[in-house]
């Protein structure tokens, strides 16, 4: 591996060309393969851009969603392929690429190493033979990608009767990926799929080869260790081995915020460096019994990688999570939507972001799947929710419906973002009685509900210019909060350099730690709960909050012994790390003493 931090999903669009652009540096990203529609429209602009015959793969074709998602990861890779040849073919030069390519390596890399010894060198000989050594050495980065696992509409055929399980938005993707000519990982998120997991062995580059080596592989996006061992278990019975845990803070994190049960990031990576060893062994006893079963002998564990990402915003906290938790890598998400040439950020977005505050990034409750979504203030399809609001026509026009789920009125499940539904549901609340307040409150949380499906890919088509003249031009933005400290725009190398501690982009930026900003999501979330619940508020939701209060209380005890034994802090900055700790307990105490006072 080239590089020690890889850049994970961004929503649907702002991350899915991104391999094209930065594995053939040696760079690792992850592209969304949830939106079969944008990815062909993106196929078609690339067979357009490189002079490629493009062959159209029709929405009504047999398996198009599967053919489709082939069609663009195999051209991925071609392209990756051919521009890696180039690097390598050309000259070591000023600011060529070549040599691009090595300064953007880690300062310890043993390959940086040699490229600073060949600079060094002036025996032509000498120089000719540590060029071709250096050339032989380089590698692309991965072109993973991304399935949200719950994301798994099922569909019908044109006589509108049910498919068979296999054709499943899911499955349908999984098999894209399977069936294309990459080797990397796909990235399952969102929780756990029993029908998608158990789908994973009908592949064989899922399983070992005669070497024990997989073509493919499987990465978990997880929240918690408990969690993510039940769900690598439940995999390894099946002979499907979990080759990275890709550990991500619940809440200082971009996209759907999936929140722990009060269980803070340090916490969580403490537990993974304290049982990695005791989960590998039993995770390769199941899954080598399943093998055996499969007729397929293996008597070594495959590797298994722990990496972290949500929220880290310095060199320094980079280089403590990978030191002190021993961890494999670290990924670096909202930060690159300011490198243009990296992720698809239309201009309009890329301004917007670039003189937003801490307050224009928030946790909301516009995402149609019901789970907490870092939103952005001054989005284009925030502003247009709120004009469709004011014009009395609350909701969206719902077309690709990737994301449909609701029969509370329909026979046939309906988004929540839609206009159907929120036409019919505020009908429903208009008969309620309720006083101003109960109504209004309701009434928002019906009409937060935004269309991600075309918001979250439609900053790629402007910014490629290939948005059709009648298509909704509204920008739907997911960025984690974090990203409110960085300013931008950045060129890669920039970037990269401040990953790895050369130059400091946030200079002169007043930062918390990454622990106290997740641990302040966190209070803030523990408060929003009890206000939305303490009408309803039973044994069950106190019991549940209770413990969510313990578990914050917990890590803070655990972030006073990191600070003082551990935490790589100057004075001024540890200070301010433990007057946080204090801020917030005090504020969490108070909360819990609010919930009492009203109970």
């Amino acid at each position: 591996m080239s590089h020690t931090f890889h850049i994970p999903v961004l929503g649907l669009g702002y991350t899915v060309d991104t391999p094209i652009k930065v594995a053939p540096y040696g760079i690792s990203s992850v592209a969304s393969i949830v939106d079969d529609i944008a990815i062909e429209r993106i196929r078609a602009n690339y067979c357009k851009k490189t002079g490629r015959v493009y062959e159209e793969i029709s929405d009504k074709a047999e398996d198009s969603r599967a053919r489709r998602i082939t069609a663009y990861l195999n051209l991925m890779q071609d392209l990756v392929d051919e521009e890696f040849e180039r690097i390598k073919n050309s000259d070591f030069a000023t600011n060529s690429k070549l040599n691009i390519y090595f300064e953007l390596l880690p300062a310890d890399s043993p390959l940086r190493k040699q490229y600073e010894t060949l600079a060094a060198t002036t025996d032509l000989p000498e120089k000719e033979k540590l060029t071709a050594a250096l050339k032989k050495q380089l590698v692309k980065g991965k072109i993973d990608v991304n399935i949200m696992a719950k994301v798994d509409k099922m569909n019908v055929n044109e006589k509108g009767e049910l498919r068979e399980e296999i054709y499943s938005d899911a499955l349908a993707s999984l098999r894209g990926f399977a069936q294309s000519k990459l080797q990397s990982s796909v990235v399952l998120s969102a929780g756990m799929n029993p029908r998608l997991y158990a789908y994973l062995d009908n592949f064989a580059d899922f399983l070992p080869d005669s070497e024990a080596k997989l073509k493919k592989k499987i990465i978990l996006k997880v929240s918690d260790f408990r969690s993510a061992f039940i769900q690598a278990k439940f995999l390894a019975k099946r002979g499907i081995w979990i080759s990275e845990f890709r550990i991500e803070s619940g809440l200082n994190c971009g996209g759907h915020a999936f929140a722990t049960e009060g269980f803070l990031l340090g916490p969580i990576l403490e537990e993974f460096k304290q049982k990695k060893n005791e989960m590998i062994a039993e995770l390769f006893d199941l899954y080598q019994k399943a093998l055996v079963a499969k007729e397929i002998e293996i008597v070594a564990a495959p590797s298994m990688k722990i990496s972290v990402q949500g929220g880290i915003g310095t060199a320094s906290e980079n280089e403590f999570l990978m030191q002190y938790y021993q961890l494999d890598a670290t990924g670096w998400g909202s930060p690159f939507l300011m490198v243009p040439e990296v992720t698809a950020v239309d201009l309009d977005t890329l301004n917007d972001l670039a003189e937003a505050e801490e307050e224009d990034f928030y946790v909301s409750g516009a995402s149609p799947l019901g789970i907490p979504f870092n939103n952005f203030k001054k989005s284009g399809a925030e502003k247009q929710r709120l004009q469709r609001i004011a014009d009395g026509r609350p909701g969206s026009p719902c077309t690709k419906k990737f994301l449909v789920s609701n029969t509370e009125f329909t026979s046939e499940p309906i988004c929540t973002a839609s206009r159907k539904y929120q036409n019919l549901k505020i009908k429903e609340l208009q008969k309620q009685g309720l006083n101003e307040a109960e109504y209004q409150q309701k009434f928002d949380a019906i009409t937060e509900k935004l269309c991600l499906c075309e918001g979250l890919v439609n900053s790629y088509y402007i910014k490629e210019d290939i948005l059709k003249p009648k298509e909704n031009k509204a920008v739907a933005i997911c960025p984690g909060p974090n990203l409110a400290f960085f300013k931008g725009p950045y060129k890669l190398e920039q970037m990269v350099n401040h990953i790895y501690g050369r130059i400091n982009l946030l200079e002169g930026v007043k930062r918390p730690h990454m622990f106290i900003n997740e641990l302040k999501l966190y209070v803030e979330y523990l408060r929003k709960d009890i206000e939305t619940n303490f009408k309803e508020m039973n044994a069950k939701k106190e019991k549940s909050i209770n413990n969510f209060i313990a578990q914050l209380q917990n890590g803070i005890g655990y972030y006073k012994n990191l600070a003082s034994d551990f935490l790589n802090l100057n004075a001024p900055s540890k200070n301010d790390f433990f007057e946080h700790l204090r801020e917030f307990e005090a504020k969490i105490v108070e909360i819990k003493n609010g919930m009492l006072a009203t109970a």
